[in-house]
């Protein structure tokens, strides 16, 4: 499990500013989300591809990351054809296909896409300690900060505590299968997960607070905004801008 495995680079793309990053995705995808245009939401894919070519991310990662999200959209592709009311374009037995439930596949395929990119090109490319920094700067809530750093920090001890418990399974000889035995014991190790979990989080909160934390981080550095930022940012408001305008 490898969050950050966009964030290694020195690109144009890789030196923006995360606060500028935070603003221009957040700001991006919402105008993608609620773009209703099917043209607009088809061209909206261009400007994070175009910052992944100048980013020289690795098309073959991206894929795998994109994969996951089109294997849930592809659900959407096998009931929203079905459903009407509108043109019915083929038939097959009792069941109808309508153009308006495809296009409206088609809408969501595109969007999620494109904000997934958008996503991948801004974000993916800081490093996440950064991203906490920015949103600390920006006068995000403190209990938000704290929650998208401890996630980040402990999923990865949570997952090696998952593999532990799943590898002493294999050693004791288990196999999977469709019966109570499997399901029980599938039930006892996400328990088991769970009060490690918080044994773990307990721990963590008193050396927490023997080493004086009061429920904030101290920013002990802030950045400027420079040209390049200004640039990139501007880019990607403009552009959103401009797929407002396409019908």
């Amino acid at each position: 499990m490898n969050i950050e495995e966009f964030a290694l680079g020195d690109s144009l793309v890789h030196r923006v500013d995360p606060r500028v990053k935070i603003v221009v995705a957040a700001f991006y995808s919402v105008i993608v989300a609620l773009n209703g245009s099917l043209q607009a939401t088809a061209a909206s894919i261009c400007f994070p591809v175009v910052l992944i070519i100048v980013a020289r991310l690795s098309v073959k990662r991206i894929f795998a990351r994109m994969a996951v999200v089109n294997f849930f959209v592809l659900f959407l592709w096998l009931f929203l054809p079905l459903t009407g009311p509108g043109e019915i374009i083929y038939s097959f037995g009792p069941l109808d296909i309508y153009r308006e439930g495809l296009l409206h596949a088609l809408l969501i395929t595109l969007k999620s896409n494109a904000i997934l990119l958008t996503v991948i090109a801004l974000l993916g490319t800081a490093p996440v300690f950064s991203l906490v920094h920015a949103l600390s700067h920006m006068g995000a809530p403190h209990k938000l900060v704290h929650l998208f750093f401890f996630c980040y920090r402990y999923v990865h001890v949570i997952h090696g505590e998952y593999h532990r418990l799943a590898n002493a399974l294999k050693i004791r000889g288990f196999k999977p299968g469709t019966n109570m035995h499997t399901y029980r014991t599938y039930s006892y190790l996400v328990g088991m997960l769970l009060v490690r979990s918080f044994d773990r989080s307990a721990r963590i909160l008193s050396a927490m607070k023997c080493r004086g934390f009061t429920g904030r981080f101290h920013l002990m550095e802030r950045s400027e905004v420079n040209r390049q930022d200004y640039l990139v940012g501007a880019s990607g408001i403009l552009f959103s801008v401009f797929l407002l305008a396409v019908r």
